[in-house]
């Protein structure tokens, strides 16, 4: 992390709005106004490039400890400052799982020795991903990892009484538990969206209602505990309708939609490319408009990348023997930016909400997510809107290669990661 006597951003658009410069000094947002005088600050000429709060994930697998072949946590959060993240989830499906006070202690310590961005650990709800029976959440909630989010992420708490339990736990501490939705019985087996297109290929169908009827009874359940429930990788239609219909009768659920469910449909699955195999899996062109519609109306919370790095022989396969899972930290903004340019009311600020301002909220990263105002913590992203990317993951700072964006341009790119008021990544490199 380089060091500097303070940063003065010069002419950034201020949520894309006005230009303005931004003083940084001791961590913090010292002046904002236009034609600041230049005291001897680390200057960055900013004109036409946007300034937002850095972005938060609250759905990452850094896969460390166990799958260092993937992914660590080093290389995951480099991943994560070049898209413009000032802090990432980091899910609890590692070997071993991150169900013990220890294993969160250890995931948290080497995201606080990688230093590019702050890494929360995610605890697993059950005991070795397994549901059978309750982690220790309590322990890990009270240990030096603060953790208030949980998640057996990869499998479904399927069974209602232990979830009924889990949400009942965290609401002795103020935390949330983060569902996969996946009826397991009616998804055995399953390679793809179940439809038309799943019949033609040959390959087992997934069908919406496995997610729909885990939403459906969970958001239940929270309403009569009173808890806290966090809906991941929401993907159909019908899913958003039940969000909504949560909502609108006051049950406290939040939910998260990936960039690559704004974008991709199964029709890209026609050539069996696994890279384009994914929990849960792509779906219709009309799961993608409601999606992209629900999280423009805030129905769905959050963008979050479900970041899932895997080793070249794991999806260098056959489809049915191929990993579930796809790269999203360096490319989660153009993604989202090229889903959402046709939304009337998507703008910077939306952005902000969406990918910084309340995943840090719902993950209670108080240090981010902050506005961009004077005397708060200087965690700034800047952006150029204007400029396009080739998409080659072999230029990812990530180990792994299983971009769905291969060969695509990209619009807007991330230029610049202020953290904690010191250059992570400047001019699109990181810094040392």
């Amino acid at each position: 992390m380089a060091s500097s006597p303070g940063i003065l951003i010069q002419q950034s658009l201020l949520y894309g709005e006005s230009e303005v410069d931004i003083r940084i000094s001791n961590e913090r947002i010292t002046e904002i106004g236009p034609h600041l005088e230049h005291q001897g600050e680390e200057l960055i000429a900013a004109h036409d490039r946007v300034s937002l709060p850095a972005f938060v994930d609250l759905h990452t697998h850094l896969r460390e400890p166990g799958r260092e072949d993937a992914e660590t946590i080093r290389t995951g959060s480099m991943a994560a400052a070049l898209g413009g993240f000032s802090a990432v989830f980091a899910m609890a499906n590692t070997a071993p799982v991150a169900d013990t006070a220890g294993v969160v202690e250890q995931v948290f310590r080497l995201g606080h020795e990688a230093g590019y961005v702050d890494v929360f650990p995610v605890g697993a709800v059950t005991v070795g991903l397994a549901g059978e029976r309750l982690a220790e959440m309590g322990a890990m909630a009270n240990s030096a990892a603060h953790v208030r989010v949980f998640s057996d992420d990869g499998n479904c708490v399927s069974d209602p009484l232990l979830m009924r339990r889990a949400l009942e736990y965290v609401k002795t501490f103020g935390g949330v538990i983060a569902q996969h939705a996946q009826e397991p019985r009616l998804t055995e087996g399953a390679q793809m969206n179940e439809g038309e297109l799943s019949g033609l290929l040959g390959l087992t169908g997934w069908p919406a209602v496995a997610e729909e009827s885990i939403i459906a009874r969970d958001i239940l359940l929270t309403s009569h505990v009173q808890s806290r429930l966090h809906v991941c990788h929401v993907s159909t239609a019908g899913s958003v309708e039940l969000i909504r219909w949560a909502k609108s009768n006051g049950i406290d659920v939040t939910a998260e939609v990936t960039p690559h469910h704004l974008l991709l449909t199964e029709d890209l699955i026609r050539d069996y490319d696994p890279v384009y195999k994914v929990n849960p899996p792509l779906r219709t062109q009309a799961d993608v408009l409601a999606l992209r519609q629900g999280l423009s109306d805030g129905t769905i919370d959050i963008v979050a990348t479900d970041h899932a790095p895997h080793p070249h022989e794991s999806k260098d396969c056959e489809w049915n023997y191929a990993a579930f899972g796809m790269l999203g930290l360096e490319t989660a903004l153009g993604a989202v930016t090229l889903a959402m340019k046709n939304q009337s009311d998507w703008d910077w600020r939306t952005v902000a909400e969406r990918m910084s301002i309340t995943p840090a909220h719902i993950g209670q990263a108080r240090e981010h997510g902050r506005p961009l105002e004077v005397g708060e913590i200087a965690n700034i992203v800047l952006i150029d809107p204007t400029a396009e990317r080739l998409i080659d993951p072999h230029n990812f700072a990530s180990i792994s290669r299983n971009s769905p964006y291969a060969s695509m341009s990209l619009p807007t790119v991330v230029t610049d990661l202020i953290r904690r008021g010191h250059f992570i990544v400047r001019g699109g490199e990181l810094c040392a």
